[in-house]
């Protein structure tokens, strides 16, 4: 079985050390390193010749020494465009939400998620999904309804995509949804990929974020 190699960016030591504690006792998950800075991190990750020592996942919190990780954000999807990151930090705050979630993110964890919500969210976004708290959520919607929609654009979803859509914008993962919805889960990937493409986008929040700012979520 492949390990989902995880690499930690934190500055707290006594929560990194936990995290990478939880990675290494999980079978399923292998540490390929654990930062406190991000500058570290990424010249670490630079110097990796053989991929197979790359990471799947970066955890990487907001508030770090020198460089922050939303100004970080980019540079590891840069060094390595595949990588998924979530950031896992204790800032709830809408500025920081909608910057990371613009800038390519697959998921926005607050440091008082469980263990067992933080590797169902490395689990999702290893599966093409997208993982937000709750309560991230649901601020992050608020926020986007707040912004002035382009309603002159056609909807170019099917009717199928956009019901997924909208149970998407509800913080809804893939398995949910196919539950919900009652279809396998490979069917609500293929719709999900869909709609990716069709909004121009990679992943849910930014799938989200599109619809919301063209109008197709505004719409009755």
């Amino acid at each position: 079985m492949k390990r989902i190699k995880i690499m930690i960016v934190e500055d707290n030591r006594k929560f990194r050390q936990a995290i990478a504690m939880m990675v290494d006792e999980d079978p399923k998950l292998e540490l390929t390193g654990a930062f406190g800075a991000a500058e570290v991190a990424l010249r670490s990750l630079a110097e990796r010749e053989d991929e197979a020592n790359a990471p799947d996942v970066v955890l990487l919190d907001i508030n770090l020494p020198g460089i922050s990780g939303l100004d970080a954000i980019p540079k590891f999807l840069d060094a390595k465009p595949t990588v998924r990151i979530i950031v896992l930090t204790q800032s709830d705050a809408e500025v920081d939400v909608l910057t990371a979630s613009r800038s390519g993110i697959s998921g926005y964890l607050l440091k008082s998620s469980t263990t067992k919500q933080i590797k169902e969210g490395i689990a999702t976004v290893m599966q093409g999904g997208a993982t937000l708290d709750k309560n991230v959520a649901i601020h992050y919607l608020r926020m986007l309804q707040d912004e002035s929609p382009n309603t002159e654009i056609k909807n170019p979803l099917s009717a199928r995509e956009y019901e997924i859509l909208k149970l998407m914008s509800q913080g809804m993962a893939k398995k949910q949804i196919a539950n919900e919805l009652n279809v396998s889960f490979g069917s609500v990937a293929t719709y999900v990929r869909r709609i990716y493409e069709k909004l121009h986008v990679d992943n849910a929040p930014a799938a989200v974020h599109e619809a919301h700012r063209i109008g197709l979520l505004s719409r009755k």
